[in-house]
């Protein structure tokens, strides 16, 4: 064995080290988010929407006591006002996971810097499994699956460097990740190797970059989208007089309002879409370098474009005013699964010239 296959080889193993590495802290996260779901669950938003389940034939619910600083407060009960014009309701969004509760955010900032170290880690294994291969460490289904998980925690740390409000998405996030990478480590593994003649190209940079980048967006907006519909139907159910569950009530009450998750999911699908069809056109330029035609119906090529059909349908629905909300949510999900597929089910199921490196 020379030195460089020698060095190579231990870079692999450090690479696959970091990566179990990251596996652990991620664990860790995941049940500090937990912890911070749990003792918000028990802080005053738990109570005060406990109100809002009140019996309408009743007359007006009893006021909220909550004990602070020694004493009690009294809360008015939570007021849900619903635009009969709009046909939208005016709710304002949720405290977040934890729910107000000083222990419970204390939690929640544990796990947002336990995953901001899992992602450095993770980051590293992929950068040595790059190392290892000389080359982008996007040659099989293996090293897209740690990218890709990378990239989604990277987007979603970069959203919360923003400021923006989506602290919430971090424990289904985490679950996500931690799920991605046991399929990558178990299933999915494959040993550092060289690439194909077809794949020497700079355009694996470009094509193969983008398409991971998209799919980590689409992904945080398909989690938007799914959380929409439960908010959705439980401010629908409240403004009906009914009556949520209390788990549903404690859970559903800190996150952002309907609105918020639906207007969130949108923006972040519609800005990432154009992203989404250079990748599919860089995608062509490169088939027509390496199989000489720049479109040949390819499974691969055929399922990107279906999901493309999705997410353009979605948009323009979305647009539509009479497929906003629920309906277009549906179209959303459907064109995510469209991604899925293409990935996950062409890869493995599905014979083509895009099945070059196994899995």
């Amino acid at each position: 064995m020379t030195l460089a296959a020698a060095t190579n080889e231990n870079l692999a193993e450090i690479s696959n080290v970091l990566i179990y590495s990251s596996m652990a802290v991620y664990t860790l996260a995941f049940f500090a988010y937990i912890a911070e779901w749990l003792f918000g669950s028990r802080s005053k938003v738990a109570r005060t929407a406990a109100a809002l389940t009140a019996d309408p034939a009743a007359g007006k619910a009893p006021a909220v006591t909550v004990k602070k600083a020694g004493g009690t407060t009294v809360l008015e009960r939570p007021k849900v006002t619903v635009r009969a014009a709009a046909g939208q309701r005016d709710v304002p969004d949720g405290p977040g996971a934890h729910g107000g509760d000083e222990q419970g955010d204390l939690y929640g900032r544990i796990a947002i810097s336990l995953t901001a170290l899992a992602f450095l880690i993770e980051l590293g294994g992929v950068v040595t499994r790059a190392a290892s291969v000389e080359r982008a460490p996007w040659g099989n289904m293996y090293e897209f699956n740690i990218t890709f998980s990378t990239v989604a925690v990277g987007v979603y740390l970069g959203l919360l460097a923003l400021k923006q409000n989506v602290r919430w998405l971090g424990l289904f996030l985490i679950t996500a990740v931690l799920l991605d990478l046991g399929l990558a480590v178990t299933v999915l593994y494959t040993a550092s190797d060289q690439l194909v003649p077809a794949l020497h190209s700079y355009w694996l940079y470009i094509h193969v970059s983008t398409a991971i980048f998209c799919g980590a967006v689409f992904y945080v907006g398909a989690m938007a989208t799914i959380l929409y519909l439960f908010k959705d139907s439980y401010e629908t159910k409240l403004a009906g007089g009914g009556r949520p569950g209390i788990f549903a009530t404690s859970v559903l009450e800190r996150l952002p309002s309907a609105a918020s998750l639906d207007k969130f999911s949108y923006r972040v699908n519609a800005a990432v879409f154009p992203l989404w069809t250079f990748t599919i056109i860089a995608g062509a330029i490169w088939a027509g370098d390496a199989w000489g035609r720049y479109w040949g119906w390819d499974p691969k090529e055929t399922w990107s474009f279906i999901t493309w059909v999705a997410y353009a349908g979605y948009l323009h629905a979305r647009a539509t005013a009479g497929w906003k909300g629920r309906k277009a949510a549906y179209l959303a999900l459907i064109a995510f699964g469209c991604w899925l597929f293409n990935y996950y089910g062409v890869n493995i199921f599905v014979s083509g010239k895009h099945s070059y490196a196994g899995v």
